[in-house]
């Protein structure tokens, strides 16, 4: 009774939770996305939720209060905490509901927004490189999503061409053909001259060798890595 998602209750809302508020920690199931959409009922009211995390306030409380209530999230966007770890893999749950272009979109806006060369250039505390680690595989493209799951989601690369060598030897090369500012969405993909329909690769397509390549375009391909087939995995299947 009386329980508010935005604004638990205690110090830093932790009569509840850790460093962030409900809001945050709702999504924190990268083991099974899947089962996180059913309970909401199918992709189009988990996708509503999921926009609403970037457009939510403060609970109707001043911005100071709120920030004083929870030094640790930092770098907002609505609700959506970057400062902090428990939202890392957030923006890129797109990928699983049917909508990589908002992954795009996001991450990029992320890195944008949150990451310069000023004195607060980070969105937050860098345990141990944390934050430096979440823009690295954003700005290569890809992430991975569930720590120990050996497969990696796909968001939107900055760089035209990254090379990743492997202790075998071998190398993997992500290339985004055509990548700028504006052009952050893909409009196709191929993994070793064969396409690629989903948004996401394992960790042994990886660890082979070879070559992702991403079209990239102004506008997004909605219909790319849209198909439920296409969704990442997840503890829970799709039905």
């Amino acid at each position: 009774k009386g329980f508010n998602p935005i604004l638990p209750k205690g110090p830093g809302g932790r009569d509840y939770f850790a460093e962030c508020n409900a809001w945050v920690w709702t999504f924190n199931v990268p083991q099974d996305v899947q089962g996180l959409i059913d309970l909401y009922g199918g992709r189009k009211p988990f996708l509503s939720k999921l926009d609403s995390l970037f457009e939510v306030q403060y609970g109707g409380e001043p911005k100071w209060r709120f920030l004083g209530k929870f030094p640790d999230m930092t770098g907002l966007i609505g609700d959506y905490a970057q400062g902090n770890e428990p939202s890392f893999d957030i923006a890129y749950m797109y990928d699983f509901a049917g909508e990589p272009w908002k992954t795009q979109k996001m991450i990029r806006e992320i890195m944008e927004v949150w990451y310069n060369d000023v004195p607060l250039g980070i969105p937050g505390d860098d345990d141990q490189g944390a934050m430096g680690a979440w823009y690295d595989f954003g700005a290569m493209g890809f992430y991975p999503f569930c720590p120990g799951a050996p497969y990696y989601v796909i968001g939107s690369p900055v760089f035209s061409k990254t090379t990743i060598h492997l202790s075998s030897g071998k190398e993997f090369i992500i290339r985004a053909e055509g990548v700028s500012r504006r052009h952050k969405y893909i409009q196709s993909a191929t993994l070793n001259d064969r396409p690629l329909t989903k948004a996401w690769f394992t960790q042994k397509e990886m660890k082979n060798g070879g070559i992702l390549v991403l079209r990239m375009g102004p506008r997004p391909n909605r219909k790319w890595g849209s198909a439920p087939i296409d969704a990442p995995p997840s503890m829970t299947a799709i039905n």
